[in-house]
């Protein structure tokens, strides 16, 4: 069963995801992850505490459904669909070793050197995890919407702002891959 590990091809995954996407439009949903967590808040009563979260969730509770489906099919994938390495250039994985002290290149999809449950107990590890999460949590409602909603649910709706959006995400990605996290680590 080999075949199994295998990432699926283009052919199919990409008509499958233009196909949710369609099913989205007609039904007059956006996809989106930032919009499930804020969804998620509201129902945990974060209302109470921010106007932001002042709505009716219950009307965007299908949103949980993507969040609940998005966590069970990375449990099911992970555990049972992939054989949990990635296949990485030798070069890079050289240049991550030499530069930044990462050996789990090509062993895992995270560094274990930064996310592995022991690295928690590192204070610098998790203020640097804090800051980031923090960073994305504002960069995402600033942006009126996460990568996946914008890139996936924005650009199928040949929506401008998202197109801005999507080039800002990659543009602030290598600026901090080449700039901000050689000066961290």
């Amino acid at each position: 069963m080999n075949w199994i590990y295998e990432p699926w091809p283009w052919y199919v995954s990409g008509p499958l995801i233009a196909l949710i996407m369609f099913t989205l439009l007609l039904v007059g949903k956006q996809f989106g992850m930032s919009s499930n967590l804020r969804t998620a808040c509201a129902a945990m009563g974060a209302g109470k505490a921010a106007d932001f979260f002042k709505f009716n969730w219950k009307a965007e509770r299908w949103n949980l459904t993507v969040v609940l489906g998005a966590i069970i099919g990375g449990f099911i994938a992970s555990n049972y669909m992939s054989d949990n390495t990635v296949s990485i250039n030798p070069e890079i994985a050289e240049q991550l070793s030499t530069d930044y002290n990462i050996e789990s290149a090509g062993d895992s999809y995270l560094p274990t050197e930064i996310f592995a449950t022991e690295m928690l107990s590192d204070p610098f590890i998790l203020a640097i995890l804090l800051i980031g999460g923090l960073l994305v949590g504002f960069g995402a409602r600033y942006a009126g919407g996460c990568t996946s909603g914008h890139a996936i649910s924005g650009l199928s709706n040949l929506q401008l702002p998202s197109l801005i959006a999507v080039i800002g995400f990659f543009i602030g990605g290598l600026i901090m891959i080449h700039f901000i996290f050689p000066f961290i680590f």
